[in-house]
C-alpha cells in the first residue's frame, strides 16, 4: 500500500484528477495558525492566521465552517474553510481548551480550563444557552452519539461529570485516574473512553450505570512508566482498534475495543497529542507538539508512512472533506 503513494502524488501533479484534494487542518499552539494538509500529496498547502493559542478543532456536520477554541483570545472563532476567513466569534467563557459539537449541529459544549464551567453556546444565535458548574481545569468533552448526554473532564478534580443535555444539568460523576484528558462515547453510544495523562490509563464507563467496565495500561518496552501519557485517543468506525496517543512516549497504542487489550505501537514524532482519520479510515494524521509535525500512519499496515511539518506545537486536528 505505501508504494502507491508516490504514484498517486504524480496523478495528482499531472492533472489527471479534476476533483479537489480532502484536507487536514491542524490547530498550532505556539504559532497562533492552522496548517492545512492536502491529503493527496501530504503536504501543507495553506496557513492560516488565527487567534492566540488555537486548541480544540472541528467542523460543522456538514463542514460549511470551522470551529476553533483560541484559547488565549477567550473565544471560539467560526472560519469558512473555503477561504480561511474568521467569520465571527462566539461567547466561550475563559480559556476554552476543548469542546463538542452536539448532532443537532447548533450547540457547542465547551470545557473553561480557568472558571471550572462547561459553557453551552447556540451556533445560530451567537449566545451563551447554559454554564454549567464542574470539577477544577476540566479538559476533554464528548456527546454521546443521541446527543442525550454530554461529559466534560476535569483535570485536577479526576472526574468525568455526566450532563443530561435536555437540562443541562450534571446528573453523575465518575472517578477516574489522575488528570483525565479526553473522552469519547462509541460508535453505538454503549460506552464512555476516558484517557488519563498522569495515571497512565484509559477507563471505559458503561453509559446506563455509569459504572466502570474496564481499564486499559500501557507499558512500551524501554520507556519509563512515566512518559506513557495517554491524551488523545480515535476509534475507527469498523470497530477494529482505537488509537491512542501516548504524549511524550513518543508512540501510539493500538487496542482491541473488544477485549481491551493493547494490540501494537506504533512510534511516531515528540509528545503526539491527538489525532484524525482520512475519510475512508485508511490514514491517521498525528499533532507531534514538541517535533512539531504530524505523523501519517497506514491503518492497515500499523505503521507510520511519512512525517509532515506544521507549525510550532501542533494540537488538535480535523478531516475536511473536500467533494
Amino acid at each position: 500500500m505505501r508504494r502507491l503513494w508516490p504514484i498517486i502524488g504524480l496523478a495528482a501533479g499531472m492533472g489527471l484528477t479534476s476533483a479537489l484534494a480532502d484536507e487536514i487542518w491542524v490547530s498550532n499552539e505556539k504559532d497562533d495558525t492552522i496548517s492545512v494538509i492536502d491529503i493527496d500529496t501530504l503536504e501543507v498547502v495553506r496557513t492560516i492566521d488565527v487567534g492566540e493559542r488555537p486548541r480544540g478543532i472541528t467542523f460543522a456536520i456538514d463542514h460549511s465552517v470551522l470551529y476553533l477554541c483560541a484559547s488565549d483570545s477567550d473565544t471560539v472563532q467560526v472560519i469558512d474553510p473555503e477561504t480561511g476567513k474568521i467569520l465571527h466569534e462566539l461567547p466561550s467563557g475563559e480559556d476554552p481548551e476543548q469542546f463538542v459539537l452536539h448532532p443537532d449541529n447548533r450547540h457547542l459544549y465547551i470545557a473553561n480550563e480557568d472558571d471550572a464551567i462547561t459553557t453551552v453556546v447556540d451556533t445560530e444565535t451567537k449566545r451563551v444557552v447554559a454554564q454549567i458548574d464542574v470539577g477544577i481545569e476540566p479538559e476533554g468533552m464528548a456527546v454521546s452519539p443521541d446527543g442525550e448526554i454530554a461529559i466534560t473532564t476535569s483535570e485536577t478534580t479526576n472526574m468525568a461529570h455526566w450532563i443530561d443535555t435536555s437540562t443541562q444539568e450534571l446528573f453523575a460523576n465518575t472517578i477516574v485516574d489522575q488528570r483525565p484528558r479526553h473522552a469519547e462515547f462509541t460508535l453505538d453510544g454503549s460506552e464512555l473512553w476516558v484517557s488519563s495523562e498522569i495515571g497512565g490509563t484509559i477507563t471505559v464507563f458503561d453509559r446506563e450505570s455509569q459504572q466502570e467496565k474496564a481499564k486499559i495500561e500501557f507499558e512500551i518496552q524501554g520507556i519509563h512508566p512515566d512518559r506513557v501519557q495517554p491524551v488523545g485517543f480515535e476509534m475507527t468506525r469498523d470497530g477494529k482498534h482505537v488509537f491512542v496517543a501516548l504524549g511524550p512516549s513518543n508512540h501510539v497504542a493500538v487496542v482491541d475495543p473488544k477485549t481491551y487489550e493493547v494490540t501494537d505501537y506504533i512510534l511516531v514524532g515528540r509528545r503526539v497529542w491527538h489525532m484524525a482519520f482520512n475519510g475512508d479510515e485508511s490514514l491517521l494524521f498525528t499533532t507531534n507538539g514538541l517535533s512539531g509535525d504530524v505523523t501519517v500512519i497506514d491503518v492497515a499496515e500499523l505503521a507510520p508512512i511519512k512525517s509532515i511539518k506544521v507549525g510550532r506545537f501542533p494540537w488538535g486536528a480535523a478531516f475536511r472533506p473536500t467533494n
